[in-house]
């Protein structure tokens, strides 16, 4: 050390480091349960049911055959299971579309200095809280083709020419995507309108002064400062469509939903238990429910890979 010169300060500070040791060790206790809880709930169901898809078994008996990826390579050849995957991602996408689309134009409209907008967004938000097979009733009430509100309000304003059997197999599959569309759109606006709220109101006033238009200000200020609030938003939409069960299968008629609206879910839980004809195929509906899985983790990692950007701090 050069004569006159202040010595130079330790690389760490002891003091900060025990702090932060100690801290350290409060934080393992408190996420310990949560670890093993998830451990005992998900992991390891899941680590048991991929070593069921290698099996073949009803589901019912102690002893289970084992087939390798015979499973698989029988699911390659379903003409079934492609029609499923079809109709998923069906809903993925095409309902996907039809849910933002409304959910962007209730964002841009509530955010523009609309009145009412915590009434509106309780209303929009209501069919998300109700039970699917709920729904399932109230929809097949609407499209009911005898005394269905739809063919009734129809008929009440003079066009009884475009009443329709909504609920025949070549409508059904549409009619499923507008109820879905219907029931998941307030859920992805309320989220929405979060982020919104968040963006302090000095961007839109610089921008009306610029003479910038709503919908300006929506695509070029509101979207990129809730980019990873729709990120989020996508991920769940995915998740949700792909593992979708409970109201499809209570949608319509009869002790079973029709092959034209079988999602990969519903498939799956037919082949296992759920049919008036048994087929108890738990190794094969095992496998079938892995691949719901496998959907899953490539949308999540594509979706986060598509919309990955710089972060925008305000």
């Amino acid at each position: 050390m050069v004569e006159g010169e202040e010595p130079l300060p330790p690389p760490h500070n002891n003091r900060e480091v025990n702090v932060r040791k100690g801290r350290n060790k409060l934080i393992i206790p408190f996420l310990l349960p949560a670890a093993i809880i998830y451990l005992v709930i998900f992991v390891y169901p899941t680590i048991q049911a991929l070593f069921v898809t290698l099996n073949d078994w009803s589901g019912f008996t102690p002893n289970m055959s084992y087939v390798g990826l015979r499973n698989f390579q029988e699911l390659l050849k379903d003409p079934k299971y492609w029609i499923s995957v079809r109709n998923t991602l069906g809903i993925l996408f095409l309902g996907g579309i039809g849910i933002f689309g409304f959910s962007f134009l209730f964002t841009g409209t509530l955010t523009s200095g609309f009145r009412g907008k915590r009434i509106f967004r309780a209303i929009i938000f209501f069919p998300y809280l109700v039970a699917p097979i709920a729904l399932a009733t109230l929809w097949s009430f609407i499209y009911n083709p005898r005394f269905g509100l739809l063919n009734g309000v129809l008929r009440a304003v003079g066009l009884e020419n475009l009443t329709q059997q909504w609920m025949a197999p070549d409508r059904l599959y549409p009619a499923l995507l507008v109820a879905i569309v219907w029931i998941s759109t307030g859920f992805y606006t309320v989220i929405l309108l979060a982020g919104t709220d968040k963006i302090p109101q000095e961007f839109f006033d610089a921008a009306k002064v610029e003479g910038a238009s709503r919908f300006q200000m929506f695509w070029r200020i509101t979207i990129p400062m809730i980019w990873d609030v729709l990120t989020i938003c996508l991920v769940f939409w995915g998740i949700e469509a792909l593992k979708m069960f409970e109201f499809i299968y209570a949608f319509g008629s009869g002790d079973q939903p029709k092959i034209q609206i079988w999602t990969v879910g519903v498939y799956m839980y037919i082949l296992s238990f759920g049919k008036r004809a048994t087929i108890f195929r738990m190794g094969y509906g095992t496998a079938v429910a892995a691949t719901i899985l496998i959907f899953v983790i490539l949308f999540v990692l594509l979706t986060r890979r598509i919309m990955r950007r710089e972060v925008i701090e305000y």
